[in-house]
């Protein structure tokens, strides 16, 4: 049975991520979305533990999918978990770009783990993590980017830092 890998920072997980995890899922029996820590903490939202929570609740509906964390390198992690596929969405050309050079990588490392790449769908192309927590930083809507679960997190965030900037 094969064991897919979906990992990210999910920092808020968006319409776009769960076009590529429903996607996903329909090809592989099992799917982990793995989410670490965010390398730039300053523009990170949630924690890890929140965006776990969240991530638990969003996916709660698909029977093949697990939610967990990981740290260090994600090809390690892969080897660990017994996964033989890493998913990776793209978007534009400097997608591409970067995770080309990451699957060559970890084909490097673990050359029986196999990146597979999917193509966003029209819809989502524009849409990114760090734009959700922008449109959110200026009190704008949410509701065609990411879950209503997703959102009121994201909203009593923003107007918790709000409240201890004034």
């Amino acid at each position: 049975m094969t064991r897919a890998v979906y990992p990210g920072t999910f920092n808020p997980i968006t319409y776009g991520h769960l076009d590529i995890l429903e996607r996903a899922v329909r090809i592989f029996p099992e799917v982990l979305v793995a989410t670490t820590k965010d390398s730039k903490e300053k523009d990170a939202i949630f924690t890890l533990e929140e965006k776990i929570a969240l991530l638990k609740e969003v996916t709660s509906g698909i029977t093949n999918v697990e939610v967990c964390a990981f740290d260090g390198l994600l090809i390690d992690f892969a080897k660990e978990k017994n996964a033989t596929v890493i998913i990776r969405g793209l978007r534009e050309t400097t997608d591409f770009e970067y995770e080309f050079q990451m699957a060559l990588m970890n084909r490097r490392l673990a050359s029986d783990i196999e990146t597979v790449f999917f193509v966003t769908s029209l819809e989502y192309l524009y849409l990114s993590s760090s734009l959700v927590r922008e449109i959110a930083q200026h009190g704008g809507d949410l509701t065609l980017f990411v879950p209503k679960v997703v959102e009121d997190a994201i909203m009593k965030k923003v107007s918790k830092q709000l409240k201890t900037e004034f």
